[in-house]
């Protein structure tokens, strides 16, 4: 990684008495696609709206290219911004659009031709140059808005939700252009959202907010892999939780009673607390209608009882044989679709074995 074109130090941010953002510090790098991603209220926004000069810090320091922006308004601010609504000028064609902001700051015409086409040929929408808005998709919407936000050559892009009012497959389509757009410009790029799939997909590094605090900042796969606590393990994909207890330590060794799966055995080198909880990802579950001959993995059996086809995999949950009073036990398995016949194998109703390795299983403190 190269030096850091943003750094976020104890910034707190207070409406009334509510505390949106709560302490947090970060450290952004240059060329860098970082994410802020976390459920609805948890202080990502407002943070975002911060590094812009939207709205201010209650406490805390913002830098931008090792500049304190306290009393930089947003127009001065080596940043750009593109919203979640694009905010394209109907009136406006699209080289037009992108011109406008040039034009405000009074550019020269001939600077401004040169950098309009550039931008317009990195998003490519060259050739619609002269296409009015109403004659765009909404995914050619997007790339006008990111086009009139990259002709300023800022520092820093930013990006608020900038593919949720697109269709999914258009949404999955821009999440690779996006990626490929941010490494050939070369632009720090920040974006806000909700949807882990853009975030995993997209980001070089991932902070996890939640209650105005960030709970995690990794590199997508180790925030899947590794997650720090409960909230991100349950956050990002999906994922099976088992409460326990802690009943032995002994040289990297833990051994956690449950109420689903008796007593595991888990390797473990880091600090647990005596109540812990075991996550256990579908996609690592093996299921059997046969008793598997698995020595040393965990298993426990059950019956099917929902099922969902997505075409290459299939979702299904299963109650556990010893589901108690209290509400049945389902655990989440992900099946790969790897042949044709796959989906005819298993259905609603049919008893099953299910098993996985220790070493999958991850040990977390709430």
């Amino acid at each position: 990684m190269s030096e850091s074109i943003i750094s976020i130090r104890n910034v707190t941010k207070t409406f009334g008495a509510v505390r949106a953002v709560n302490d947090v510090s970060i450290d952004i790098q240059a060329n860098e696609f970082f994410a802020l991603l976390g459920p609805s209220g948890c202080g990502k926004t407002t943070l975002l709206r911060m590094i812009a000069g939207f709205t201010n810090p209650s406490a805390g320091q913002i830098l931008i290219d090792g500049q304190d922006m306290v009393a930089v308004p947003p127009n001065k601010r080596p940043v750009n911004m593109v919203f979640q609504s694009y905010a394209v000028f109907p009136h406006m064609s699209v080289e037009q659009n992108v011109a406008y902001g040039l034009q405000v700051v009074g550019t020269p015409a001939a600077e401004i031709s040169t950098r309009v086409a550039n931008a317009l040929e990195r998003v490519g929408l060259d050739e619609l140059r002269t296409r009015m808005p109403g004659q765009l998709s909404g995914g050619q919407r997007q790339r006008v808005a990111l086009a009139r936000a990259l002709v300023k050559q800022p520092k820093v892009l930013l990006l608020d939700e900038p593919l949720s009012a697109l269709d999914a497959k258009l949404r999955e389509q821009m999440q690779f252009e996006l990626s490929q757009l941010q490494q050939d410009v070369g632009v720090t790029f920040i974006i806000v959202t909700h949807d882990q799939d853009e975030a995993l997909s997209m980001a070089d590094r991932i902070a996890v907010m939640q209650d105005g605090n960030v709970d995690q900042i990794a590199e997508p796969g180790a925030l899947y892999e590794k997650p720090a606590n409960r909230f991100v393990a349950d956050f990002i994909g999906k994922v099976n939780l088992f409460d326990g207890e802690v009943s032995g330590t002994q040289a990297g060794k833990l051994t956690v009673e449950t109420a689903v799966l008796g007593k595991v055995h888990l390797t473990h080198d880091g600090e647990a607390q005596h109540q812990v909880c075991l996550a256990i990802r579908p996609e690592k579950i093996r299921i059997s209608k046969t008793k598997p001959d698995v020595e040393g993995h965990i298993t426990t059996r059950g019956r099917i009882t929902d099922w969902a086809y997505y075409g290459d995999c299939s979702h299904m949950f299963v109650e556990t044989e010893n589901a108690t009073q209290s509400g049945a036990v389902r655990l989440g398995v992900v099946i790969q679709n790897d042949t044709r016949d796959a989906v005819d194998a298993l259905d609603i109703g049919d008893d099953v074995h299910l098993f996985w390795s220790p070493d999958d299983m991850l040990v977390l403190n709430d």
